[in-house]
């Protein structure tokens, strides 16, 4: 048997989401069609914007994703006279500490040709802005191809 270690690199440019927690595994397992090929491996996601955030959690209750977003806007009150970064408007300096709260990528193993994630787990995008725009994300699989 062959083994050998290879690299795969996509784009995903996401369509526009309101402000909130939202689950793009699908997206991202439609985006990276080569995590089929590996056996064993990992998978790294990237969003390339400092005010929106990737996380896993709770993919079946929807009511998580509207807590998470409950709870973050109590923790970070869009309140101007609390910050000097306010530029774009109340959030820009609230969705930037969210964003680095949460983070700007995860990592999902890669077993069989399939994420490994837990049975209720699914990727988030965490949009932290009221104004919708585009993500894009930085999709990198790679791992162990056999014959």
């Amino acid at each position: 048997m062959t083994v050998s270690i290879r690299y795969f690199q996509n784009h995903l440019t996401l369509p526009p989401f309101r402000r909130g927690f939202h689950v793009i595994t699908r997206a991202i397992q439609d985006a990276m069609p080569q995590i089929g090929e590996i056996r064993a491996g990992m998978l790294h996601a990237f969003v390339q914007h400092t005010s929106a955030s990737l996380t896993i959690n709770e993919n079946a209750d929807p009511t998580v994703r509207l807590d998470f977003e409950d709870h973050f806007s109590r923790l970070m009150p869009e309140d101007p006279s609390l910050y000097r970064h306010v530029f774009e408007g109340p959030d820009d300096m609230t969705s930037h500490i969210k964003a680095s709260i949460l983070g700007s990528s995860v990592s999902v193993p890669i077993s069989r040709g399939r994420l490994a994630l837990g049975t209720w787990q699914g990727i988030y995008l965490c949009e932290h802005r009221e104004q919708m725009r585009r993500r894009t994300l930085v999709l990198t699989a790679h791992g162990e191809i056999g014959d």
